[in-house]
This record gives C-alpha cells, structure tokens and sequence, in this order.
C-alpha cells in the first residue's frame, strides 16, 4: 500500500506501527521519526510562520475571514505519488491540511481512500491510531499499539500518584494568550497534577492574561503550537512584559517549563505517551524516561541563567 500523510500525528502512526515503508509523501510538518524527512513534502505553509506569534494569528484570523488557504498543496505531486490512502485531519482548520484544502486544489479526483482523523481527546487519539490500522490492513498491530500507549501511561501515573498534586496552566500560544484544550489536561491528570484552564475534551482558547494571574498555578508550561523550545525562548520577552508577570506564584518559586510544543504537546499521536513522562518529570522530578525525550523542556530559570541544556532540569524545590 502507498501512504501519503499529510499530518504528523498521521505519519508516526504509520510508522509506529511498523509501516514506515509504506509511506511514499508527508507534509512539510512530518519530522519525526527523522528519516521521513527524505520524503517529498506535498505542503508548504501559506505565508511566513517565521513572524512573531502576534503576527501569525493577525495573519491566521485574516485568511479564515477572507477563506484563503494556509496551506498550498501540490496537487500535482500528489497525483505523481498514487497514494492508495491519503491522511488528513478534520479536527482543527488551523493546524494542519484538511479535506477541504484537499478539495480546494483538485486532488478529489484521486481514486485513494481519504482519512481524516479527528481527535479532540486520549481516546479520540486511540481511535486515530485504529482508524489508520484498519485502513492499512493492520488493525492487530494496531489493538498491541495502542495497549503499548495506555500501559506505558498507566505505569507513570503508578509512579507519581503518591506525590502531592499541584496545580498546572499550559500555554499553547502567547500572543495571545490561549490556554491548551483537547487531550492536554488528560495527560496532566494522568502525570497527577491538576488543571486550572482548560477542559478535557474541547478546544483550546484565548484567555485574557488577567485569568492566568488569578488561577495562579504551582506550574506553568509553555508549549506553543508548532514551536520548539528556542522559538519559545526567542518569544519569552512577550510573557515578561505582561503585569504580574514575576509575582505568579510558579514565576517565583522557578517552576515555569519551556517545553516543545511541535514534538510533544500538540500532535495527536503516539508522542502523548512522551508527553505524560515529561510532564511527569516536570512536576514530580519524575526521571523514568529521561534518555527518551533529552530536550523536551528546558526551566525558565535555566533561560535567565544561561543554561543552554534541556531535559535535565529538575525543580529544586519538589
């Protein structure tokens, strides 16, 4: 079977499931694992992402409200790759190439079989992961994936549920501020802390920075959608200038996490899995998986220091 994935999350599914070779393109967002990177990439983002975040969501509003694409698609290789099955997503219009854009550029004619995943929660990701076994032909290697995925899950809340719980807001995006939805507050449960903004389930959302400073969390994590940790660095100066900012209870005891939202915080995939044990270690100091994910997040306070290591770090204070 030839597989084209236009979603990351879709991608290492695929080769999650021991079926990397049969992928034949990927979009210009698959990264990881990193050899997929040598695949032809059918997408390329619409306009300049290098922009600041304020910029890019001046920009995402503006194309939503006009009906411009953010995505440009090349119908034309897409055609020359013959997929037997296409992946894509219908959960969200701003992250990732949808059936539309799809549509929009004329690959409909296309006798492959179109998946669009949509997971707004741990067990929508499950029902990704079968989806797209069953769509290959796999679903045993599906059913032991996704039993791989809970025990690895069930074992880190086993490991930290006797720690004392702390409160947690996670930041998708800092200009403006939006607190992270869907399955994030699951796997913040799951790493026994508890969420402040945020809900299981639903969307994330812009907040006025007013709430974060009244919810006040033990921890706060950074993790921007689509940036890896030096991207967030470079945008820290924007959370600093905010009032309150250095008077949040997690500011001054140095409980602030830069992580990689790209890799881990907003695909919804087989690297939740990472994700639980990084938000673990995180809150807890909980180090089970550490070799797994070096450079997964990096302390505030590291920032201010100097301190270029990441995934090291561990909270003095807990």
């Amino acid at each position: 079977m030839r597989v084209l994935s236009l979603l990351a999350s879709g991608t290492e599914i695929v080769c999650a499931l021991g079926a990397g070779d049969s992928l034949v393109g990927r979009s210009h967002e698959c990264d990881n694992p990193e050899w997929v990177r040598r695949l032809p990439a059918c997408t390329r983002p619409a306009f300049d992402v290098s922009m600041s975040s304020g910029k890019i969501d001046v920009e995402v509003r503006r194309r939503l409200k006009l009906q411009e694409p953010l995505y440009h698609v090349d119908a034309n290789l897409i055609r020359e790759l013959r997929p037997d099955l296409l992946i894509t997503q219908a959960h969200c219009e701003v992250c990732a190439v949808t059936p539309d854009d799809i549509e929009r550029v004329g690959c409909g004619i296309l006798s492959a079989q179109v998946l669009a995943l949509s997971a707004g929660s741990v067990e929508g990701i499950f029902d990704g992961v079968m989806s797209i076994a069953r769509g290959m032909g796999l679903s045993p290697a599906g059913e032991r994936l996704v039993s791989e995925m809970r025990s690895r899950i069930r074992a880190v809340t086993d490991a930290v549920q006797r720690e004392p719980t702390p409160t947690v807001v996670m930041l998708e995006w800092m200009d403006p501020i939006f607190s992270m939805g869907n399955w994030g507050p699951e796997l913040v449960d799951a790493a026994n802390g508890k969420v402040l903004i945020g809900q299981k389930g639903q969307f994330s959302r812009a907040i006025p920075w007013d709430e974060v400073r009244e919810a006040d969390p033990d921890f706060l994590i950074i993790a921007p959608c689509g940036f890896g940790i030096d991207r967030t660095v470079r945008e820290l100066p924007l959370l600093e200038a905010l009032p309150g900012w250095r008077q949040l209870k997690s500011v001054r005891a140095g409980r602030v996490a830069l992580a990689d939202g790209n890799l881990y915080f907003n695909r919804s995939g087989p690297t939740i899995v990472e994700t639980v044990e990084i938000i673990a270690e995180i809150l807890h100091g909980h180090r089970g998986a550490e070799k797994r994910h070096a450079g997964a997040w990096r302390a505030y306070s590291d920032t201010k220091m100097g301190v270029n290591e990441t995934g090291s770090h561990r909270f003095a204070s807990r």
